[in-house]
């Protein structure tokens, strides 16, 4: 297991690199519209373990955001608005026009669903499209960073030191490994943002780097045990087998995505 997630690592790994690098918004929108849909498509798989979800609205909702930046501005701000309210009419419209046949349990996970998938993930590409002092390009790297460092210190660290077990939500998880982890996160934001001071000359304060960084590191475990939450609820090891050695694309990105929403306020408030 150990292997296989090393060498998923390694393989995946540069192709993110490169691909953010190089990328443009619009491919990123269309690219995390994608991901949403695998995403989406693990989380009816564990929840019909004990209820049905309404599939097109699911799957309309997280596809939109390949959409979010063809979208005029002014359009998109309303339907913002809109979001939320439009959503219950039309599941609750569902119901009605099904003549009760959709079930309020139905409803309900439907609508999870797509504020914890399309939620989170929408903020991804809203991130890398920021135009500015410093670009989305660069940004987004704090989200990365934050995310993946923690997984790799907690994982390296609690695995050799971990001896106080956190929580039965993630039995494997200590609590040396979540401190280990947040640690590493911070230093490896303040290199980042070493080498942006130094070849950028952006001259990013390195406290409120570490600060934001330290937050964003809880936040993202907080993430990770969020989606095992919803594993153990529906009793399964992972949401699928599509990364060897990582699981499903929730078992991935869990972190990353609960962290954007926190990143975007963070990274246009204070940097």
């Amino acid at each position: 297991m150990n292997v296989k997630r090393l060498l998923t690592t390694i393989i995946g790994l540069p192709i993110v690199i490169l691909f953010l690098i190089f990328a443009n918004k619009y491919i990123i929108d269309c690219v995390f519209g994608i991901i949403a849909v695998i995403a989406m498509y693990e989380y009816r798989n564990c929840v019909s373990k004990k209820s049905k979800t309404i599939a097109w609205i699911s799957y309309l909702a997280v596809l939109s955001i390949a959409f979010i930046h063809i979208i005029p501005s002014n359009i998109l701000k309303n339907l913002e608005v809109l979001s939320v309210p439009g959503l219950l009419m039309i599941l609750f419209l569902h119901v009605i026009i099904s003549d009760m046949k959709i079930s309020f349990e139905e409803i309900a996970y439907t609508l999870f669903g797509i504020l914890y998938i399309f939620g989170f993930t929408v903020f991804l590409p809203i991130i890398y499209g920021i135009s500015g002092y410093i670009s989305g390009k660069i940004l987004i790297w704090f989200v990365i960073i934050s995310a993946w460092g923690t997984d790799i210190f907690a994982f390296m660290i609690g695995r050799r030191f971990g001896k106080t077990k956190f929580s039965k939500v993630s039995p494997n998880k200590s609590i040396e490994g979540c401190i280990a982890g947040s640690i590493g996160a911070v230093i490896l934001n303040i290199i980042f943002v070493f080498f942006l001071n130094k070849y950028g000359h952006f001259g990013l304060s390195y406290v409120t780097v570490g600060v934001i960084a330290l937050l964003l590191s809880i936040i993202g475990q907080v993430g990770d045990f969020s989606a095992s939450v919803i594993k153990r609820y529906f009793n399964v090891k992972d949401y699928s087998e599509l990364f060897p050695g990582h699981g499903g694309m929730i078992d991935r990105i869990d972190s990353v995505i609960f962290i954007a929403p926190f990143a975007y306020f963070l990274i246009t408030t204070f940097l």
